[in-house]
């Protein structure tokens, strides 16, 4: 079996490494720009010249977080990054529909974690949260781009035997069936 399973990566160029290699890349990136964001925002770094970064964060927001270097006591961002990622969840839920009972407890630990991520965010400068909250958003971006057949076409990526012509359109049902259509 183990030969077989060789001789299939070595065929279709399609080792289990490459298929993880980002995330090994974007998993300390993330956490290196939100340790730096912290330092920044709370002037544990070092800076030069009148105005200091710590300065400019306190000066830097807009709408209701001004203050980049205090947390958003509206919690609107971290409620946001909240229903940001259990969104990105429910779309990586929705594409197997037979699932092991392995994956069904990874996504409610996941669903768990992006729960748990609302407190974090709110007790975290908005700086911070509003990074978590923008790489969440350009995840899921880039998860509903990938989904397009002509995306997929235009950057040469092969079909599958579960790509849909229409994967919005079977996204919008399964959501509305999996929250509206309940009984």
């Amino acid at each position: 079996m183990r030969r077989i399973v060789s001789e299939l990566y070595v065929r279709d160029n399609c080792h289990p490494f490459k298929a993880t290699l980002l995330v090994w890349i974007q998993i300390p990136m993330w956490v290196f720009m939100s340790v730096a964001l912290r330092n920044f925002s709370l002037g544990i770094s070092d800076s030069e010249g009148d105005f200091s970064i710590q300065e400019q964060f306190s000066t830097g927001g807009v709408l209701w977080f001004p203050d980049l270097t205090v947390f958003d006591s509206t919690w609107i961002l971290p409620i946001s990054l909240g229903i940001l990622n259990l969104l990105i969840v429910e779309i990586f839920a929705s594409q197997k529909l037979k699932k092991s009972r392995f994956q069904k407890y990874v996504t409610h630990f996941i669903r768990g974690v992006s729960v748990l991520m609302i407190p974090i965010a709110a007790s975290v400068p908005s700086s911070l949260a509003l990074y978590w909250f923008f790489s969440s958003f350009l995840g899921l971006l880039q998860n509903l781009l990938l989904r397009s057949p002509g995306f997929r076409q235009l950057c040469r990526i092969p079909q599958t035997r579960s790509q849909s012509d229409t994967p919005y359109k079977d996204l919008f049902a399964a959501f509305y069936a999996k929250f509206f259509l309940r009984k």
